[in-house]
């Protein structure tokens, strides 16, 4: 059996703004002193021209990025989800939200796979800041393929987008001629009993929790949800509809994610159960990025037991 090629997401993410810059000039690229970690440092070396170094000083990038946008240039702006999301969350409200400006925010080292970084940098509650954030456009790759395909769609999107990236290297699960569109909930596997959302590396292992659930009998069926906002609510609606229990997964705190979004839609339009998975309130801490997974919940078999637990409560 031939091995699964494993890529991260950040990777998917600086090789599409290399081909992305050799197709248009019409964007530039900013960091804040992490190129080689974002991947970004892929776009420096090609088009150094087009791309300025804040510094360590995300908020002052995030000014900046505002005021070049307000001219009209597109500008892809970089750092840890932490520092981005966090640390300039003021600025990417006021400054680029409000005037709704086309400012692309690459937000790499999400979640609890960043690792041995540990607590401080393992940004948990980003995706519940930027969907506080009015006409912010949210997505949140499964994988490499799917990483390059949402670059290329959200430079043509309006507004502002934060996009979500991993540090971990995670399977490849799309091929080339997967469709990505910004909104839209792909299904992956088909089934009745149950339905799985998941985003992000959650994705996968969604994927192998379908094959755990078939096993017992279980017929789930798998959305891949990149898009956290705006939500794809058809497809939760026909799946809450025509399963009557949904499980919730994502490398984020059950607070405000994906979790939230989708218990919101279906409480108020259709009621069904709603289990969630991810990070219960609670600070990580440094170690192996595949351990802290185990450890914190975020497996296959994890997901099984929700999906269990969200049919006995039909």
């Amino acid at each position: 059996m031939s091995e699964v090629k494993k890529v991260a997401t950040r990777v998917g993410y600086g090789a599409a703004l290399l081909e992305l810059g050799k197709k248009r000039d019409d964007f530039i690229v900013m960091d804040a002193d992490l190129a080689a970690a974002t991947q970004t440092g892929m776009f420096k070396k090609e088009f150094p021209e087009r791309f300025y170094d804040c510094g360590i000083a995300e908020q002052n990038m995030m000014g900046i990025a505002a005021g070049i946008a307000a001219t009209g240039k597109k500008v892809i702006v970089s750092s840890f989800a932490m520092f981005a999301a966090g640390r300039a969350f003021e600025q990417i409200r006021n400054s680029i939200a409000y005037p709704h400006l086309k400012v692309i925010i690459g937000a790499t080292h999400a979640g609890i796979s960043v690792g041995e970084d540990g607590a401080s940098h393992q940004c948990c509650e980003d995706i519940a800041l930027m969907r506080s954030i009015p006409g912010m456009t949210i997505i949140n790759p499964a994988d490499e393929t799917e990483a390059k395909k949402a670059v290329f769609a959200a430079i043509e999107a309006d507004g502002p987008v934060y996009m979500r990236f991993g540090r971990l290297a995670v399977p490849v699960i799309f091929d080339e001629d997967y469709k990505f569109e910004i909104g839209k909930g792909v299904e992956l596997k088909e089934g009745n009993d149950v339905t799985i959302i998941a985003t992000g590396l959650m994705v996968n292992e969604a994927l192998e929790a379908y094959e755990l659930l078939k096993a017992e009998g279980i017929n789930a069926r798998i959305i891949n949800m990149a898009t956290i906002k705006p939500l794809d609510n058809d497809i939760v609606l026909k799946a809450a509809k025509e399963t009557g229990a949904i499980v919730t997964a994502e490398e984020h705190s059950v607070i405000g994610g994906l979790g939230s979004a989708v218990s919101e839609l279906l409480s108020e339009n259709y009621p069904v159960p709603v289990v969630k998975l991810g990070v219960n309130d609670t600070f990580g801490h440094s170690g192996p990025a595949p351990k802290l997974l185990d450890e914190f919940g975020l497996r296959a078999v994890n997901i099984v037991e929700k999906a269990k637990k969200a049919i006995s409560m039909k």
